[in-house]
């Protein structure tokens, strides 16, 4: 069931439910172990930029092994995703060395 409210303008926004997240979940469930690129919006106009590989999913967090010298675990929850507060792509093959120039060139662009 999905809930929706009407605003002033007659306009259609569709709300988020429990099924949405879970959908959310399964899709990320079937990549973990896969490397991704993790961009995620930590306020006042700062994001961050990584690489890292999904390393496990639970019933509200995914978490993802960033690629450092520090071995650092970053956790964040699927409505995060929902809001897109944190993307992720999936690497592949193909993409592997176009998202690590992006990545390099996002880096030195945002602060």
């Amino acid at each position: 069931m999905i809930l929706c409210k009407y605003t002033m303008e007659k306009k259609v926004i569709f709300l988020a439910t429990k099924h949405t997240l879970d959908q959310i979940r399964k899709d990320i469930e079937k990549h973990v172990g896969k490397n991704v690129v993790l961009r995620a919006n930590k306020g006042r106009k700062k994001m961050i930029v990584r690489r890292g590989i999904l390393e496990n999913t639970y019933p509200s967090i995914f978490v993802v092994k960033i690629d450092d010298s520090n071995c650092t675990r970053v956790s964040y929850s699927y409505s995060d995703v929902l809001t897109s507060t944190v993307k992720l792509q999936i690497c592949t093959k193909e993409n592997m060395n176009e998202n690590m120039n992006e990545n390099m060139n996002e880096n030195m662009s945002v602060s």
